[in-house]
């Protein structure tokens, strides 16, 4: 690197780090003097240290200058960062630090997101929402964004170019609600047309996004081509060699160019030249072969020709192109990719150009049964959560141990990162916040040092009693056990008279009498005072899932009222049942992030007539309840307990089902599930078509409705844990 390039990469480090620092914490950003600090290891570093009453903060990039601003805050300053509740309540006069901090990093690549994340919580995002999460992914050291905004405009050129028209792709682009499984080859067209103004919109995000990453020295991860094409390349070229998948989902064929044909490697040249053109690269390119789809043969020599010739169409558009594939086929369908078939695929690439994500590691390492991915680099990641569905769980003794025990295990071979995987954000802070405190240490985290760290700086005071709540909860709701993901409440449910449905799965990893304690310490904290914006979340969301989970002790109760035939018993346990959501919708109304209306109107906020309003709340709508058609076998997989959504959609359900079995209760007949069933589909749909303003601010007191939930529910759920009444 020349001299004038070092200059200019220390100013950038300089420059960008101070800026994050006034977006931070502006009142104090005169106390804070950045430098560039130079690698030793060629991997990011940082130091801290008083001088001059100034705190140096010294980085070998912007990331790293941010990671070691949060070091500052959360060990000396005792505050904290997360997307449920911050706490910068900082001392006019700083702490000083005593001693100079010195952190480095074992790990190239901290990586962050999944194409899910993308629509289950950022669908809507806008510049001012994506500023937050970027300074939010460097203040906890993370370097590897994935970064697929944007793309739909880049697929609209490069088709375009080739003499594609407006027609021809008016049934290609999907909704904005359903991008990461349009990008991954899963659907086409859904929740469409795609409006123009929403690509160009989203191709200047982009381009904002990316600027920021880079200037903080991120290195962001763009997709490459992998054979997803339009329906009317059939059409335009009919000897192309195309193959029709589908998905299973209840959408129709998509089509996939097969690597062999000529027009591949043309295709993802011109797509990385157009992509390069508009958004620049840092030469790493996601590309999924087969999601949730299974290849035409199992034959190793195929599936080796395969990923060969899919590096190579990178290779020829980019030579220092570096492939980042998701580890997550190999978790999902392992009936299929076993030994042959994974090292087949993998070792037609050559080592250094290749990435592996070991996408759902707390859960299952895949990289235990494929020899460490055979080689390749590979990062460790942690999924934590599917569809954004609201709930209480984590692995998190899993967590404190998972990357520093595959770190420190000889056969992990070329494991480079760690990384967070999770289809969607904004719950379960503590996890994130414990995941990425391994970036700078190879050792385990003690849980019972780092727990009453985190509550400190969460709360803003040592508080014994919420320190002890925080190991019930580690017992309970966050203890990893059993159940892949976290439980849900039977409310969100299609109504059944079952204990659970297909996607709305309410077994939970603990007895729910369990987690009563925390919930009472809670209470007991919020008696005294003062709350944090993270105290208020946390109260609010403990009693939403102790509420939630007595959810199924009283739909035990209507339903063998239901059954016993007793009519009077029945009415009196329905009423509480919606009296029950009711409540909860209360509750969850006090506190922005569990409110419909903000994902709605973001949603609106992007149309530019009335016409792309609705498509665009339509998309938000559906994907959070029906996710697709009105038949969609994926209804309630993204399914939110959200203000709103409780009361305008959940409790009707429920009403309209409640009506049908008090008929049938009051004719002496049997209910007739199947009109009931396609009764309650027609009205989903109606649902999802309609619109309506819904609370974009919080409404209520977190502290008086708590209380009031308290009193009401408390000795009622102890007692029916006492009987017996667990649920199914």
């Amino acid at each position: 690197m020349s001299v004038l390039a070092k200059i200019s990469v220390a100013q950038t480090v300089v420059s960008s780090s101070n800026s994050l620092i006034k977006r931070v914490i502006p009142t104090h950003a005169s106390h804070f003097q950045v430098e560039e600090l130079h690698s030793k290891s060629g991997k990011d570093e940082f130091e801290i240290e008083s001088k001059a009453g100034k705190i140096i903060l010294r980085g070998t990039s912007g990331v790293a200058v941010a990671s070691a601003l949060y070091h500052y805050l959360t060990e000396y300053a005792h505050c904290q960062i997360t997307w449920n509740g911050t706490n910068l309540m900082l001392p006019a006069k700083l702490p000083v630090v005593p001693a100079k901090v010195q952190r480095q990093t074992v790990y190239p690549y901290r990586y962050n997101l999944n194409y899910c994340t993308f629509n289950y919580s950022m669908s809507w995002w806008d510049w001012d929402r994506w500023q937050k999460e970027i300074d939010w992914m460097a203040l906890h050291g993370i370097n590897m964004p994935l970064a697929i905004t944007g793309e739909e405009y880049v697929w609209l050129q490069v088709y375009q170019d080739m003499g594609f028209s407006a027609d021809d792709l008016k049934d290609f682009f999907s909704g904005p609600a359903y991008f990461g499984w349009f990008w991954m080859g899963n659907l086409d067209g859904w929740g469409g047309p795609l409006p123009l103004s929403w690509m160009e919109s989203h191709k200047t995000l982009q381009q904002q996004i990316l600027r920021r990453q880079r200037e903080l020295g991120m290195k962001p991860v763009l997709p490459a081509f992998t054979g997803h094409v339009p329906a009317a390349f059939r059409k335009k070229y009919p000897n192309a060699q195309l193959k029709a998948t589908n998905w299973t989902n209840g959408f129709g064929d998509t089509y996939i160019l097969d690597s062999q044909d000529p027009l591949f490697a043309d295709i993802g040249r011109r797509f990385l030249d157009k992509q390069k053109e508009l958004y620049g690269t840092d030469h790493l390119y996601s590309a999924d072969t087969f999601n949730e789809n299974e290849p035409p043969t199992d034959d190793p020599a195929y599936l080796s020709k395969l990923s060969e010739r899919i590096y190579e169409g990178m290779h020829q558009a980019d030579p220092d192109a570096v492939w980042v594939m998701q580890g997550w086929l190999f978790y999902s369908d392992r009936k299929f990719w076993k030994a042959p078939q994974i090292e087949a695929l993998l070792k037609a690439v050559p080592d250094d150009k290749m990435i592996l994500l070991d996408l759902a590691a707390e859960i299952e390492p895949v990289w235990k049964r494929t020899r460490a991915f055979y080689g390749k680099p590979w990062i460790w990641n942690m999924l934590n959560n599917f569809g954004g569905n609201v709930n209480l769980f984590g692995r998190m003794d899993g967590v404190a141990q998972g990357p520093a025990a595959a770190w420190n295990d000889p056969a992990k071979k070329r494991m480079e990162g760690i990384g967070l995987t999770m289809e969607a954000i904004e719950q379960n802070p503590v996890i994130y916040e414990l995941m990425m405190d391994h970036t700078w240490r190879t050792t385990p985290i003690d849980l019972d040092d780092w727990l009453p760290k985190y509550a400190r700086n969460r709360y803003g005071k040592d508080d014994l009693q919420l320190v002890k709540a925080w190991q019930i909860l580690r017992r309970t709701v966050y203890n990893g056990k059993e159940i892949r993901d976290g439980a849900e409440s039977i409310i969100t449910g299609r109504p059944t008279l079952d204990s659970t449905t297909v996607w709305t799965r309410t077994k939970l990893n603990y007895p729910p009498a369990d987690l009563m304690p925390a919930w009472d310490l809670f209470m007991l904290s919020a008696s005294k005072g003062p709350h944090t914006d993270g105290f208020l979340y946390d109260l609010t969301d403990i009693s939403r899932q102790v509420l939630a989970n007595y959810a199924l002790v009283v739909q035990k109760q209507w339903v063998q009222a239901f059954r016993n035939g007793d009519r009077v018993a029945f009415q009196k346990r329905s009423r509480e049942f919606l009296e029950l959501i009711s409540d909860m919708d209360m509750l969850l109304a006090t506190r922005k992030d569990f409110l419909l209306g903000p994902w709605i109107a973001s949603a609106r906020k992007w149309g530019s007539s009335p016409a792309e309003k609705a498509l665009y709340e339509q998309n938000a709508r559906d994907l959070i309840t029906l996710w697709g058609d009105a038949d969609s076998p994926l209804h309630e997989y993204s399914n939110r307990q959200w203000s709103g959504l409780l009361n305008d959609f959940y409790k009707v359900r429920w009403e309209k089902f409640f009506f049908m079995l008090e008929s049938a209760l009051q004719a002496g007949s049997t209910p007739d599930w199947q009109a009931f069933e396609k009764s309650i589909v027609q009205w989903e749909w109606q649902w999802v078509t309609a619109h309506k303003d819904f609370p974009v601010e919080p409404k209520g007191s977190t502290i008086q409705i708590s209380w009031k939930l308290y009193e009401k529910y408390g000795h009622l759920i102890r007692e029916s844990y006492r009987m017996g009444f667990a649920g199914f």
